[in-house]
């Protein structure tokens, strides 16, 4: 079951676009509060799947300290990424640099650790038989969808915490909580079967992670709430429930961006209001 997420999803090249762009606001501040850590962590995602702009982009952060400490070695090695994709520019910056060292810079290995062969089994270390089933269902069908495996597990735990047969009081149902409107929405017969349920809590998640551009902690906040009441809100709903969901949530998946298919769905109108209202 050795599967990675590096593996088995890679962004589109229209999504890598789109991840760059991000990254270039949140490093000029343009239209969005200035963020250096929030470009870096944007730019190595898009880094790591072979952007050569966003290899270069994060070598010349390193090599200037742009927000972050200066580090040569990082700087070389996002040089050298872009330079063997015949990127001159990176060629000549990395003669000013020098040669990479062996080390992984810093936010590469944040991502190599969110690969499931990596790090899954601290969600289930001592699972029963029946949570290594889901497992392997979860690593099996999250690719499918374009969700990482990490973030469905989290979803999962979180929910369920592995129990296919687990009814809340509001009636979600099985190891995702599926609601009846949120099956039927997702054309989910057997709730209790749990094939169908993830694959329906899949297509939701990806259905989420388009709605809200793959900001995780209001696709958590959705996946709780409901999309209604993040838009109405402009962000987390002030609920308890909810808050303490997108912690968990958070705990676990460590990261707060995911790649997103932008075809699945229109983004949110309010994404707009929500942005303005955190750089309050």
């Amino acid at each position: 079951m050795g599967c990675a997420v590096a593996d088995v999803y890679k962004p589109t090249n229209e999504r890598l676009a789109a991840l760059r762009h991000e990254a270039q606001s949140f490093e000029h501040g343009e239209g969005v509060v200035r963020d250096p850590l929030k470009a870096l962590e944007l730019y190595c995602l898009a880094a790591k799947y072979g952007d050569i702009t966003s290899q270069y982009s994060l070598g010349w952060i390193y090599a200037n300290g742009r927000g972050i400490p200066r580090d040569d070695a990082s700087a070389a090695y996002f040089f050298n990424l872009a330079a063997k994709q015949g990127d001159l520019p990176a060629q000549r910056m990395l003669a000013q640099v020098g040669e990479p060292g062996g080390q992984r810079p810093e936010c590469l290995a944040r991502l190599d650790a969110l690969d499931f062969d990596h790090n899954g089994q601290d969600i289930v270390a001592k699972a029963s038989p029946d949570h290594r089933k889901v497992m392997a269902l979860v690593l099996k069908l999250a690719p499918q969808y374009g969700v990482y495996p990490r973030l469905a597990m989290a979803v999962i735990r979180a929910e369920s915490n592995f129990a296919a047969d687990a009814v809340s009081p509001k009636n979600a149902q099985g190891l995702m909580q599926l609601i009846p409107e949120t099956a039927e929405r997702f054309n989910v017969k057997k709730p209790f079967d749990p094939e169908q349920n993830i694959r329906g809590g899949l297509s939701y998640l990806r259905w989420l992670l388009a709605y809200f551009k793959g900001d995780v902690m209001l696709v958590a906040a959705a996946y709780n709430a409901g999309e209604g009441a993040v838009n109405k809100y402009a962000g987390i709903p002030p609920y308890a429930e909810t808050q303490g969901y997108v912690k968990r949530i958070r705990e676990i998946f460590k990261r707060d961006q995911h790649p997103f298919d932008p075809s699945v769905t229109e983004p949110s109108p309010e994404l707009h209001r929500i942005a303005n209202r955190r750089m309050m």
